[in-house]
């Protein structure tokens, strides 16, 4: 676990946030070149035969979309936090997660398509926060934030030239998501801290699309990245007073269905 000093706070974002999400992220590329090498194997040996030859003619098609997400929360501290003791160091650590969604895709032209995949995201962020006693002995809390989000985003698609029966593509776009387990609005006491509901941000990612004879297969990984400041303040917080903006960040392994 790497920590962050209150005395270091200068920088505008920290970095203690980015190696347990790094650690889960180095199974990333196995996965997919295991799901590569599988699909590749069998579009290879189908490379003489096209399948859905007249699907890239089609004006839109839609699919279905389940994966797995590693969420986090970039950190600005407050000028508190460096000038009281209240807590020694904050950090979070991602969580995984699932998605399940719907897609639906429009054909620009050869080579862009916008893309709108909506679904369903479970997702979990901790906190790690260090605290002395009354004795002087440090305490170490650690706290889950819950999140349901509905996940909008609205994507360009630039694809590469078929292949046989494969092609890569690129995204880029923007998102909006609401958290309906938000709890900005919570009047309970034991609340360590309030997020808003609403966030908009910009994502990018990379996939690969296997033809096979009624669908294509397409293994994605994308990066998703709040812009908004989740924090509701209250005062009556202490992690409140320390903390001046988060922002989400996620990791999306992705599996598209596509007919």
């Amino acid at each position: 676990m790497f920590g962050i000093s209150r005395h270091l706070v200068n920088c505008p974002y920290t970095v203690s946030s980015y190696p347990p999400l790094y650690n889960h992220m180095r199974f990333v590329p196995g996965i997919l070149l295991i799901i590569c090498v599988l699909f590749g194997t069998q579009a290879s040996a189908q490379r003489r035969i096209i399948n859905m030859a007249d699907h890239d003619d089609k004006a839109y098609y839609f699919g279905i979309t389940f994966g797995m997400n590693f969420s986090t929360y970039r950190i600005k501290f407050t000028q508190s936090f460096t000038e009281h003791d209240t807590f020694k160091t904050i950090n979070t650590s991602s969580r995984p997660g699932f998605n399940l969604g719907l897609m639906a895709n429009l054909r620009l032209n050869s080579f862009v398509d916008l893309r709108f995949n909506p679904c369903l995201a479970f997702a979990d962020k901790a906190f790690h926060m260090e605290t002395t006693d009354t004795n002087g002995a440090v305490v170490l809390t650690e706290r889950t934030i819950e999140a349901i989000y509905m996940h909008m985003p609205l994507q360009l698609k630039f694809k590469s030239d078929r292949i046989h029966n494969f092609r890569f593509y690129g995204l880029l776009g923007g998102k909006f998501d609401i958290d309906l387990a938000a709890n900005a609005r919570s009047r309970r006491r034991d609340e360590f801290i309030k997020v808003k509901p609403f966030d908009v941000g910009y994502e990018i990612g990379v996939g690969f699309e296997f033809y096979n004879p009624n669908f294509i297969f397409a293994p994605e990984l994308k990066l998703s990245q709040g812009l908004m400041n989740q924090q509701f303040k209250d005062r009556n917080i202490p992690l409140s007073n320390a903390i001046d903006f988060i922002s989400t960040r996620m990791v999306v392994i992705s599996i598209h269905l596509e007919g």
